[in-house]
């Protein structure tokens, strides 16, 4: 668990009467998430989730926190904000940036199969078409640019063959992206992390998804790849589950259909992806930062994925 700033509900106790939650009663840590502190809030009005912004400044925040709202006007399952008695949605508690949101029903399902991810495709989709007309624009902040100023702060921690591959994925994304077929991609806010602790189900329906914090503008076909690294691998060999990559990508393109570009594109974005969560985990276990309770994921996860995705044939994108 990681919880930066810690919080009492004694801290609380003023603090929340600008909300017309009632009273804070109870308050639980999350044991997830590395970036931001999460608690569950219980008041006299229901659950909740507080979440305390680490890294994001109060200028940053109305993109993550007006797109949730967008998307949950539009009927996306995704927390929705509260707003204070001003109508302000992000206000400062211990100095820093805080948001309450509704809290989801459910549980993550961390063994997903075909219907599970069936779903998650469905909602994804759904998701880039509602934020289409979404006013706020911002890059995705774990994007190319990000990669390209980070890996040279981690070369250093590597192993010869790890700096190879790094160096090599990094020349590889920054010639394809200057390209023309990836000037075509189609393009809005995406989710960027929709990993399967970041999903909520009933038994096989998907009752929501959080944690928009990484969110940005970028090719929605790099969030397809986030997603079915995640929702569709095998866990200790990086490869992918056919039946479940093939019921993800179906459903998405059912209700928003893969563009040949996009078909063309798509073994470039799997590797994007890879390599995106690849080096983040290497930045936070080489440049970690203080935290009450923090375990950085393990890097070797996605090196694997990474490596499979350049040397197999990428599934083919319905069409």
């Amino acid at each position: 668990m990681a919880v930066f700033t810690a919080v009492s509900l004694d801290d609380l106790t003023q603090w929340i009467k600008q909300f017309a939650l009632g009273q804070a009663l109870r308050l639980e840590g999350i044991s997830s998430g590395i970036d931001n502190s999460n608690f569950f809030l219980t008041t006299e009005q229901g659950e909740y989730v507080l979440t305390i912004f680490e890294n994001l400044s109060f200028e940053q925040l109305p993109f993550y926190v007006q797109l949730m709202r967008h998307l949950a006007e539009r009927g996306i399952p995704v927390p929705a904000p509260v707003p204070n008695q001003d109508g302000e949605l992000v206000v400062a508690l211990h100095g820093k940036p805080a948001i309450i949101v509704s809290r989801l029903s459910g549980a993550s399902q961390l063994d997903p199969q075909p219907v599970h991810c069936a779903e998650v495709g469905r909602m994804l989709a759904r998701m880039h078409l509602a934020a289409q007309d979404f006013a706020l624009q911002q890059p995705n902040l774990r994007g190319l640019d990000w990669v390209s100023a980070t890996a040279p702060q981690v070369m250093p921690y590597l192993s010869e063959t790890e700096a190879t591959l790094l160096r090599d994925e990094v020349a590889f994304q920054q010639a394809f992206a200057a390209g023309a077929t990836y000037g075509r991609l189609a393009r809005g806010p995406v989710h960027a992390d929709l990993f399967r602790n970041n999903v909520m189900f009933e038994g096989e329906r998907l009752t929501g998804c959080f944690d928009f914090y990484f969110a940005g503008c970028d090719t929605w076909l790099f969030d397809v790849a986030v997603t079915v690294n995640d929702w569709c691998v095998e866990l200790a060999t990086g490869v992918l589950d056919a039946a479940r990559v093939r019921a993800l990508l179906d459903a998405y393109h059912a209700v928003r259909p893969f563009t040949a570009d996009e078909q063309a594109a798509w073994q470039p974005m799997l590797r994007s992806g890879a390599l995106r969560f690849w080096l983040s985990r290497l930045y936070d276990l080489h440049i970690p930062r203080a935290a009450e309770l923090l375990t950085p994921h393990d890097p070797t996860h996605f090196e694997r994925i990474l490596r499979e995705r350049i040397n197999s044939p990428a599934p083919e994108l319905p069409t």
